[in-house]
């Protein structure tokens, strides 16, 4: 019984900082924007909640400084593909490589040394995980119980309908970014101040490009990505366990490779469903 508890404490923290970019992301695919660049957003979100906690000591101002970061870079790409008609997929690209080298060199400049130790305090573990899954409840009401959700989802469904019926879609896209600015803000500054207490160079990891299939194996629900989330905590959960068997005739980089093996193997067999559940706006995109 406690082995089953302590698996399952550590999928839900495990899961945590995917549900929550996930979900994000999911709100924003909602409203036909897709935005690749959420591992740069979660990245940029964990070193500016470091530094701030490393120069207060405080893990909760930390949390609120990473959810600003991560507003702040989502709101870039929001003003060069909704106003600034730039292709969403390279700027999303274009900002994943930006915040991979921008916080690297910010992490130098601010220890000084890159190998050197850059502890700083550490959140609750469970300060987050309710916030994670209240936002999932809030999404689920907000997308399909209210009329803004409605018009939020017409937005993305067919834009030009939408605009026909009097609705601002640049804004109604703008707000689903900045409910997914705030979401990847939450998710970086969780991976770094609750899953650790420092700041290590790329340690986003791929979580961020996780999160993107936990959108499709989610079908773009909240209840299914908050699913699909905990399958994926499950499975870094097992990874760990796995490895603190020792068996000595697995090397261990099987084990490190068993979420993203995951990801390739779900997104492979749900990829047609997925294109089927993805707003009519992103579909028509896809076949030009």
């Amino acid at each position: 019984m406690d082995l089953f508890l302590a698996f399952a404490v550590s999928a839900v923290t495990l899961a945590t900082p995917l549900l929550l970019a996930a979900l994000g992301e999911a709100v924003s695919e909602r409203a036909g924007v897709v935005n690749i660049g959420i591992e740069g957003v979660m990245l940029t979100a964990a070193f500016v909640g470091v530094a701030v906690c490393h120069a207060t000591r405080s893990p909760w101002l930390g949390l609120v400084a990473s959810v600003g970061g991560g507003l702040l870079l989502t709101a870039a790409f929001a003003a060069l593909t909704i106003n600034g008609g730039r292709d969403a997929l390279l700027v999303g690209t274009a900002l994943n490589i930006l915040a991979l080298g921008s916080t690297a060199v910010a992490r130098r400049e601010l220890v000084g040394d890159s190998n050197a130790a850059f502890i700083v305090p550490t959140l609750p573990l469970w300060g987050v995980p309710p916030v994670a899954f209240a936002l999932c409840v809030a999404a689920w009401h907000w997308l399909f119980r209210t009329p803004s959700g409605l018009a939020l989802r017409a937005a993305g469904e067919n834009p030009a309908a939408a605009a026909s019926a009097g609705l601002s879609v640049a804004r109604l896209r703008w707000a689903a970014l900045v409910f997914s600015g705030v979401a990847c803000g939450l998710a970086g500054g969780y991976l770094a101040l609750g899953l650790s207490n420092t700041f290590v160079e790329g340690m986003t990891a791929g979580r961020g490009f996780i999160a993107l299939a936990i959108v499709i194996v989610g079908r773009r629900h909240p209840g299914g990505v908050f699913l699909a989330a905990l399958v994926f905590g499950a499975a870094g959960s097992l990874q760990f366990r796995l490895q603190a068997l020792g068996l000595e005739t697995v090397p261990y980089q099987l084990f490190l490779a068993l979420p993203y093996a995951l990801t390739l193997v779900a997104a492979m067999l749900l990829s047609a469903r997925a294109t089927q559940s993805r707003p009519a706006s992103q579909a028509r995109a896809g076949r030009r």
